[in-house]
């Protein structure tokens, strides 16, 4: 199988998806909810992370399968890790920053995974059936 060279755009272009999806799954919602015992949750609820994780192995799976498996690894990534950070920088106590790594390792690991069998199931031709044959002459 034929590498292709490392392009910028297809990480850009992940790089973009991934934070525009946290800002549409995670970015609007800041408000923490207070219960009546004192407790306060938030300020996410588990169906807008639960959209998030959904939504992005689609773009994944669109780049590894079209031989950029890098670029939808470390863009998805990327996108992901900045828009936590932004997300959670305002916290006085600094402890966001062990937050947002554990996103970028969770996501860091899952874009591995998906793209890994992504790739090899391409190249043994297990998605589409189409298994190369024998050489020509």
């Amino acid at each position: 199988m034929r590498r292709k060279p490392l392009s910028p755009a297809p990480f850009l272009m992940l790089f973009l998806v991934a934070a525009a999806a946290w800002a549409a799954w995670l970015g609007w919602d800041q408000h923490r909810d207070v219960h009546p015992d004192g407790s306060v949750t938030g300020p996410y609820e588990a169906w807008q992370v639960i959209g998030l994780v959904l939504t992005l192995p689609a773009p994944v799976y669109w780049a590894a399968s079209r031989q950029h498996a890098v670029s939808a690894v470390l863009g998805t990534t990327a996108g992901v890790t900045a828009a936590a950070w932004y997300d959670w920088s305002d916290d006085s106590s600094g402890l966001f920053v062990i937050g947002v790594g554990l996103v970028m390792t969770a996501c860091l690991l899952a874009t591995s995974a998906l793209s890994a069998v992504v790739v090899v199931q391409r190249g043994s031709g297990g998605f589409r059936g189409d298994r190369p044959g024998p050489p020509r002459p």
